[in-house]
């Protein structure tokens, strides 16, 4: 899809957030959606930092093939450049949150440096190439599929606090409630599947 006006754009981002959602549709990035979604603002917090560094590896990782991989005749090696240029990006923010945020960054713990083998973030570097989208239209599908990333984990996040307080059966407390919330956010995205 090109985007070529204003009405090409939007489509084009909810492509991006609702019908092809990173969590819901393309089933990337499920360890951090399950594990940091338990509260909102932490939700939140790694869902705004997934994409910062989905926006950047986008970027990065779009100038890295064209203008290092492809002229050097290394396509080969795409996975790899990418999975460095994530693991940068991700150092960055993880020293950003560390010194301006320090709850956030307690709070995120361990899945915070996870954003670099989040295969979400990959995946975008990758579906850019394969796609062949241009510069533009790689930032922008990172954006608008982190935006996605973002509904969904803040989503899950405000329905598990809602459990929180719920009558459920002993049997389905913690994963088990988490894991079917999740099938039934998923079935309900799929009501978007045909719109774009």
């Amino acid at each position: 899809m090109m985007i070529t006006d204003v009405s090409s754009l939007l489509l084009f981002m909810v492509s991006c957030v609702l019908c092809n959602n990173y969590i819901f549709s393309r089933f990337l990035g499920c360890c951090p959606f399950l594990g940091v979604s338990s509260k909102v603002e932490t939700a939140a917090g790694m869902g705004m930092a997934v994409m910062f560094v989905m926006a950047l590896a986008s970027l990065f990782t779009w100038l890295v093939y064209h203008f290092i991989l492809v002229p050097l005749e290394l396509t080969y090696l795409n996975t790899i450049a990418f999975i460095l240029v994530i693991a940068s990006l991700v150092q960055f923010v993880e020293m950003f949150m560390k010194k301006s945020m320090k709850a956030l960054y307690s709070a995120l713990g361990i899945y915070l440096p996870l954003i670099t083998t989040n295969c979400a973030v990959l995946g975008a570097a990758i579906l850019n190439i394969n796609e062949g989208y241009g510069l533009l239209q790689s930032v922008l599908n990172g954006v608008f599929s982190a935006a996605g990333f973002l509904l969904a984990i803040v989503l899950m996040a405000g329905v598990r606090e809602r459990l929180e307080s719920s009558n459920i059966p002993e049997s389905l407390k913690g994963f088990p409630i988490s894991l079917i919330t999740a099938g039934l956010l998923s079935v309900a995205f799929m009501g978007f599947s045909g719109l774009v």
